[in-house]
């Protein structure tokens, strides 16, 4: 008899997927063929028939539309998991924003509004759903992020973007502590560079995709399948002792000075 999948039975809802060459559609793949069953979330109307496709081909349950900056949108998606499955047993956040000419420009001149934007999309976004996640994990949960090596130390071009992680990652410690006690696993993953559409509007992402490719010890990008079969280790129970961790997932950029 063959081994049970690993997230045979598991129900996770993925929120990113902008189209099939997203990090969270490598995710969702990855999460689907271990067995998990799983809700997908778009933008707006705009943005749903990019999404579709991928949700047809994970097979997904649900798929729902999500501004995180509405809290009314996250209380209806929640209470539809709540609704379908009566619990969420692991949920992966992959969304990041900031106004492009704010990206574009130095730390230094980030304009309040820009930075209050980029901290509410791309962190406190988290831990909005976290606190509506916690009580459908209430056996206990995966909760992954996606972050970036531009959180610790200063990546050209990166610019605000860098501060933002940085607050992310603060931030999956946090959670990780506060729901330990509740069996709720908080970790990120922190891919190297990966030509995504959103990837794409940081300035110069040519430059630091070659950059990349030149330094990283196995000369190369990393896949979206690659980040997924990494997430899909993250949330399954053979992963219960890993919380408040960052996961480098960049064929080893990080360890190049």
């Amino acid at each position: 008899m063959p081994a049970p999948l690993p997230l045979a039975g598991k129900v996770g809802l993925v929120v990113g997927v902008a189209n099939g060459q997203s990090i969270a559609t490598g995710c969702a793949r990855a999460f689907r063929a271990a067995g998990a069953r799983l809700a997908l979330t778009y933008l707006n109307d705009k943005a749903r028939p990019h999404v579709e496709h991928v949700a047809a081909e994970v097979e997904a349950e649900i798929l729902a539309p999500l501004d995180v900056v509405r809290d009314e949108e996250l209380d209806v998606l929640f209470a539809r998991v709540a609704a379908s499955w009566g619990r969420l047993d692991f949920l992966l956040h992959s969304i990041a924003y900031c106004p492009r000419e704010d990206l574009h420009g130095r730390v230094t001149d980030c304009s309040r509004a820009g930075f209050a934007a980029a901290m509410d999309v791309s962190v406190h976004s988290l831990i909005r759903m976290v606190r509506r996640a916690e009580p459908l994990m209430r056996g206990g949960g995966s909760v992954m992020t996606v972050s970036y090596y531009g959180a610790e130390k200063v990546v050209d071009h990166y610019n605000v973007m860098g501060p933002v992680k940085a607050a992310l990652e603060a931030s999956v410690r946090a959670l990780a502590v506060e729901l330990g006690p509740e069996g709720i696993r908080v970790n990120a993953l922190s891919p190297g560079p990966v030509v995504t559409r959103a990837a794409s509007g940081i300035d110069h992402f040519d430059d630091l995709v070659e950059a990349a490719k030149a330094r990283a010890p196995e000369r190369r990008l990393v896949t979206i399948e690659e980040i997924g079969h990494v997430a899909a280790s993250l949330a399954a129970d053979g992963a219960r002792g890993v919380t408040g961790t960052i996961t480098f997932v960049d064929g080893g950029l990080h360890a190049v000075a």
